[in-house]
């Protein structure tokens, strides 16, 4: 969530708690809340969630829901961890909320400096940013622009770190 629409965690948890979600956890300040949820409908959570915030503030803040094997398709798919050559510290993703329909490579290519790096497979934008991700150019905000879709994008620390929590709840909740 950006800076002009802050969201505290505990409000937006009170919010998932009222849609009758289980076991949510928050992480840090950031917009990410890992939850499960009883399927019984083919509901649309991302329309749901976002509906119950806007009500709840009169703002409208775009959401994506992933599924734990999504989440685990994407961390598997990056190319850069699999050359173990980049420094995650420099590793971002930027997940679409649907697959683009153009891609204008040329466009994206034109902007990047020098030893920057971006795969895009499916709905995931792999960044290898060495200079930082607050000095590139093929941020967030582009790629939404460029894409034509919404997007969110997390240092790969912080995935790795969603995904843990998100396996963390799947087993406490087998038990």
């Amino acid at each position: 969530m950006s800076g002009q629409k802050i969201i505290r965690m505990d409000i937006l948890r009170e919010i998932y708690e009222s849609l009758n979600f289980l076991n949510i956890k928050t992480y840090i300040q950031s917009g990410n809340v890992i939850f499960q949820f009883r399927k019984s409908e083919n509901i649309d959570l991302e329309k749901l969630i976002s509906s119950q915030i806007q009500k709840r503030f009169g703002f409208e803040v775009p959401v994506i829901v992933l599924s734990l094997d999504e989440m685990k398709d994407i961390i598997e798919r990056n190319p850069y961890t699999a050359e173990n050559t980049k420094d995650i510290t420099y590793l971002h993703v930027t997940i679409l909320s649907s697959n683009p329909e153009q891609i204008n490579f040329e466009t994206i290519n034109e902007v990047k400096f020098p030893g920057e790096e971006f795969e895009l497979i499916e709905r995931a934008v792999y960044l290898y940013c060495p200079y930082g991700y607050g000095k590139t150019k093929l941020s967030n905000t582009f790629f939404e622009k460029k894409l034509k879709v919404g997007a969110t994008t997390r240092n790969w620390r912080t995935t790795l770190e969603l995904l843990n929590i998100a396996k963390g709840i799947q087993h406490n909740s087998l038990e």
